[in-house]
């Protein structure tokens, strides 16, 4: 049977390729490839982040001040953790041959031990063998985290760029007093 002469594409309906595009009934995100302060269809990373309205707006800016500025408090924070590590490495005995005595009541863990601390007792190179194990787990969420931010500027809306600024500035200023303001990555 020849059907060559039915052209299906012209049978197929595309009522839905307009504005609702997502099958769900949801308006379709806007993809700006340029600089842009519009904000019609104006999705942030998802697509359920979508901005439909003026308050919409305005707490999606606030939140994205804020998502900025907990991206300068995880850096503080690696930063005083690697401190405090290069201190404990610092005052850790060198390693020894024999087992480690067994820690003293006082030594053992309890509700007030700090979620990163080392126990008692250990040797110079197990200190920084842990030490450099959390800190490799820390530079991953670091870097997700900074490539989520880009992501979030990407957007390439002019409202959202200046929030990333603003909370990148804020921060800084909150939390970044002994790190110089220059940047080591091209990548916020």
């Amino acid at each position: 049977m020849d059907h060559s002469s039915h052209d299906h594409h012209h049978m197929m309906d595309h009522s839905s390729h307009g504005d609702m595009g997502h099958g769900d009934g949801s308006p379709m995100c806007n993809m700006n490839m340029l600089f842009t302060w519009s904000t019609d269809n104006l999705c942030i990373v998802f697509r359920q982040w979508h901005i439909s309205s003026t308050m919409g707006l305005a707490v999606s800016l606030v939140a994205i001040v804020a998502i900025c500025a907990g991206y300068e408090a995880l850096r503080d924070a690696i930063r005083r953790y690697e401190t405090a590590m290069s201190k404990r490495a610092e005052t850790a005995p060198p390693p020894r041959s024999s087992p480690p005595p067994s820690p003293r009541p006082e030594e053992t863990v309890a509700e007030t031990t700090p979620f990163l601390a080392l126990p008692a007792g250990q040797s110079r190179e197990q200190v920084t063998r842990r030490a450099h194990v959390i800190k490799a787990v820390l530079y991953a969420i670091q870097n997700f985290y900074a490539f989520m931010i880009m992501l979030i500027f990407m957007t390439y809306n002019g409202w959202v760029m200046g929030a990333v600024s603003v909370g990148a500035g804020l921060g800084y200023l909150l939390f970044g007093g002994s790190t110089p303001a220059t940047k080591e990555t091209a990548c916020h």
